[in-house]
C-alpha cells in the first residue's frame, strides 16, 4: 500500500470512529432526557433508577472508549468497524424501546379512554364532559409558554383531565342528575366527588402526583374554592384544568341548563379572571381560536 492510499486508509478509518463518537454523544443525550422522564406512567422506583444511571454510566465509559481508542491507539478498518457498527446498534436499540414505551403509554391511556367512557354512561352530564376537557385541556397545554410547559408532563396532564370527575360516578344519580338546584345538602354531597376521585386512585401509586390536580380543580384564586386553598397553593396543572373545565361546563348542555356559546363562555372567563380563575393563564387560554376550541367537541355532542 503506497503512502497515499495509508492517507486515505486512515482518513476513513478515524472518520468511522469520530462518528461514532458523535452517535454515542447523541445516544447519552437521548438516554439522560430519557432518565429525566416524569410522567404518570415511568416507574420512579429506587431500583430502576439504579439501573437507569448504571445505563448511563456504561454509555458514558463507552463513549469514552471509543475516545481513548482514537487518541491513545493505532485502531484498524476492523476496530473502526466495530465502534462504528456498535455505535449505530446503541442508537437502533435505544430508538426501538423509545417507540415501544410510547406505544405502550399511548395503549395505556386508550384502554382507559374506553373504559372510563363505558362507566360514564350511566350519567348524561359526564358523557362527552370527560373527553372535553380532555382535549381542551391539551389543546390548551400546546399554546402554552415554554417556560410553564416545562413544569407539567403533558401525559400526566392528559391523565389528570382524564381523571378529573371520575369521582362523580360515586355520587348518587338522584344528586348528580338532579334538574333543579341542589339544596345545601345535596350540594355538599356533590362536592365529595373530588375526594372520592382521589380515593379511586389511592391504588395506582404512579397516580400519586396528579391526585392533588384532581382534588383542587374547583378551587378559585380568590381562596373561596371548595376547600379555601388560596391561589398561590393551588397547583399549576389544577389551574388549567379549571379554566378547561369552566369552559366546557359553560357550552355543552346539561341535565339542568342548555349549552350556551363561544361568546359567552369567553365573556364569563373573563368577568372571573383572578377571582375563580387565574388571570395570567386565562390570557393565553383566550388566545386560542374558536375554531379549535370547538373541535374539541366529541361528536353528536349538542352546543352552540
Amino acid at each position: 500500500m503506497d503512502f497515499s492510499q495509508s492517507i486515505y486508509f486512515l482518513i476513513l478509518i478515524y472518520s468511522m470512529i469520530g462518528v461514532g463518537v458523535v452517535v454515542m454523544i447523541t445516544n447519552i443525550y437521548r438516554y439522560a432526557r430519557f432518565m429525566k422522564m416524569q410522567d404518570i406512567l415511568s416507574s420512579n422506583s429506587k431500583k430502576d433508577a439504579g439501573w437507569k444511571l448504571t445505563g448511563l454510566l456504561l454509555l458514558i465509559f463507552f463513549l469514552f472508549g471509543y475516545i481513548a481508542i482514537g487518541i491513545f491507539s493505532k485502531p484498524d478498518l476492523m476496530v473502526a468497524s466495530i465502534l462504528f457498527g456498535g455505535s449505530f446498534f446503541v442508537m437502533i436499540v435505544l430508538t426501538l424501546l423509545f417507540r415501544l414505551i410510547e406505544s405502550v403509554k399511548q395503549n395505556c391511556l386508550d384502554v382507559t379512554e374506553v373504559l372510563i367512557s363505558i362507566i360514564e354512561k350511566r350519567d348524561p352530564n359526564l358523557n362527552g364532559h370527560r373527553r372535553n376537557v380532555q382535549n381542551i385541556t391539551m389543546l390548551f397545554y400546546s399554546y402554552l409558554p415554554k417556560e410553564i410547559k416545562k413544569q407539567i408532563n403533558p401525559l400526566s396532564l392528559e391523565y389528570a383531565a382524564l381523571m378529573h370527575d371520575v369521582g362523580k360516578l360515586g355520587i348518587p344519580e338522584e344528586v348528580l342528575n338532579k334538574p333543579g338546584k341542589l339544596t345545601d345538602e345535596e350540594w355538599e354531597i356533590m362536592k365529595q366527588h373530588l375526594k372520592i376521585g382521589v380515593k379511586f386512585l389511592e391504588p395506582l401509586r404512579n397516580f400519586e402526583h396528579i391526585k392533588s390536580w384532581i382534588l383542587y380543580h374547583h378551587e378559585r384564586i380568590d381562596g373561596t374554592g371548595y376547600y379555601s386553598v388560596p391561589g398561590d397553593q393551588i397547583p399549576l396543572a389544577a389551574k388549567i384544568i379549571s379554566i378547561a373545565d369552566a369552559y366546557s361546563a359553560i357550552t355543552m348542555k346539561r341535565v339542568y341548563k342548555d349549552p350556551r356559546s363561544h361568546e359567552t363562555a369567553i365573556e364569563i372567563l373573563k368577568n372571573v379572571a383572578g377571582k375563580q380563575v387565574d388571570a395570567e393563564l386565562l390570557a393565553i387560554f383566550l388566545k386560542i381560536p374558536k375554531e379549535e376550541l370547538l373541535a374539541c367537541l366529541p361528536p353528536d355532542i349538542e352546543t352552540l
